[in-house]
């Protein structure tokens, strides 16, 4: 349904937001004028997650830590859920991330930037119970990698700020962004590639040799004339058509055109099609698009 992203300094507050966000997200829901779908309102932090502060000590241990993270909130995305992140989330590039995955699954996007001086957070963490306060050596360096939200970036669209002088959450603007906002598609780069099925290569192969032994077949009766032939394999569904030249193709040549063919098939097998829609790996469009790139690039 939504994803609200929760973007702060460490220690700003932002799990008092995300508490006061889950409660008047869920005081709507519960509504008797409410007549929407049923959702449910879930935190995903660094708490519930059990990742201890000292992760965000150097980049070693901070990478594993934002990977399960985004593992968990990839798991709790759906059209049932509006998924509120409450982590530092101080990184460009990692919000981005967690923007496409709610692309991917088609949910509505909202952040929310929690501001509070830095003297404020520092005092903040010092009275924290030991195990939830951050080194002052690695408080200090969050805050200065921390990247701000922007509104004028897609990722950090729509983008609602919380100073640390208001008492409650902007409830209605939230709301609004998780209910109301655009659903942006999936794009190409945020669409799961179509793999090809576990045969693929093995009718790649086949179905080219077996169009390459038919054509040395149909040149054996044509004696050099050439012009367009109809290929007659192993199947009465596989004829495909090939334009030869007037003269005798030779093997080699033919088995050269076959690997190059196969290679860049290979690519789309083993790494995914960027072609829009399914893509047909059956025998009988392998011996069409073979035959096409033989009548295209044999010489005459």
């Amino acid at each position: 349904m939504a994803l609200v992203t929760i973007s702060g300094y460490p220690c700003s507050g932002k799990s008092r937001r995300a508490d006061q966000i889950k409660q008047h997200l869920e005081a709507r829901l519960d509504a008797q004028e409410y007549a929407g779908p049923k959702l449910k309102v879930v935190i995903l932090s660094d708490d519930t997650l059990n990742i201890d502060r000292t992760s965000y000590s150097d980049s070693r241990s901070e990478k594993p830590a934002r990977g399960t993270l985004f593992t968990a909130m990839q798991r709790q995305m759906g059209q049932d859920t509006i998924l509120i992140v409450d982590s530092l989330n101080y990184i460009k590039g990692f919000r981005y991330q967690m923007y496409c995955a709610a692309r991917e699954h088609k949910l509505r996007v909202c952040t929310v930037w929690v501001v509070a001086k830095k003297e404020m957070c520092e005092e903040w963490n010092s009275s924290r119970s030991s195990g939830r306060a951050y080194n002052p050596e690695t408080l200090e360096n969050l805050f200065l990698r921390y990247e701000e939200p922007s509104s004028m970036v897609r990722w950090d669209s729509p983008l609602v700020t919380i100073t640390w002088e208001d008492q409650d959450v902007p409830a209605e603007d939230i709301w609004q962004a998780v209910t109301g906002g655009v659903v942006k598609p999936p794009n190409t780069g945020t669409q799961a590639v179509p793999k090809a099925p576990t045969d693929a290569l093995l009718t790649l192969e086949h179905t080219t040799a077996a169009v390459i032994s038919s054509i040395i077949s149909e040149q054996s009766i044509l004696q050099g004339i050439g012009g367009t032939i109809t290929l007659a394999l192993s199947t009465p569904t596989l004829r495909p058509k090939v334009t030869l030249p007037a003269r005798n193709v030779t093997l080699s040549e033919m088995q050269r055109l076959k690997r190059q063919f196969v290679t860049v098939h290979k690519k789309a097998i083993t790494l995914g099609s960027t072609e829009k829609g399914g893509v047909d790996w059956s025998e009988e469009s392998v011996a069409d698009k073979f035959a096409t790139y033989l009548t295209e690039n044999i010489k005459s």
